[in-house]
């Protein structure tokens, strides 16, 4: 029976994909089309930068992504279809909920708040509270121990191979969502544990009793 489950953020229950986009395409000049940035999602920030510059220092790259998300965050993103009333209904059943993104956890703060999601979460983990991001181990290893979370009994659910890899590091389950812009046969190929086409479908993964729809 799962107990605890941790979220990925962008892209799994916040809608940040397009401000993401957008956000790529101005720092490098439109130089990049969606079909190229949408695989490296779920990455960290540098990461995805030193892929698309092929530069090593991309800190002013960086700080011009930065700025341009900040300025047109608000406006540009949303929470996925049923995620408060999920988290909601979730917590009062008693289970344990976290995040774990790539984010910093300056961006993380703001748009869980803008969306009053973090009220919901008793552990987040993002990128300043870890050495090894995901798809390492140690992000979701660090939100059992502040748990104190049995692995066998916690799901990850993500849009990304590098959450689906995260949880098979760490020996959790993992929920793919079907609604992620890689697509569900991409992420297929990680051998998620389940596959949630919306987010009410997780009742029906930890719930004894599966709240009514």
């Amino acid at each position: 029976m799962i107990d605890t489950i941790l979220f990925d953020l962008d892209g799994t229950i916040v809608d940040t994909n397009e401000l993401i986009i957008a956000s790529f395409m101005h720092v490098m000049n439109h130089s990049l089309t969606r079909e190229q940035i949408i695989p490296h999602m779920g990455t960290t920030l540098e990461q995805q930068l030193r892929t698309f510059s092929g530069q090593e220092d991309v800190v002013p790259l960086v700080k011009a992504y930065r700025e341009y998300n900040s300025l047109h965050h608000d406006e540009m993103v949303a929470p996925f279809p049923e995620v408060n009333e999920v988290l909601a209904r979730l917590q009062a059943q008693g289970i344990k909920l976290g995040v774990v993104t790539t984010k910093i956890r300056a961006t993380t703060t703001r748009v869980l708040g803008l969306f009053d999601l973090a009220r919901y979460m008793q552990v987040i983990v993002t990128l300043d509270d870890v050495e090894h991001p995901k798809p390492h181990a140690e992000p979701i290893r660090k939100a059992l121990a502040a748990l104190g979370s049995d692995p066998e009994r916690t799901l990850m659910v993500g849009d990304s191979p590098a959450d689906l890899k995260s949880a098979a590091a760490a020996g959790v389950q993992s929920a793919a969502v079907a609604w992620s812009l890689k697509g569900e046969q991409e992420l297929a190929q990680y051998e998620p544990t389940f596959v949630i086409h919306r987010m009410s479908d997780l009742y029906n993964l930890v719930l004894a009793d599966p709240v009514d729809r």
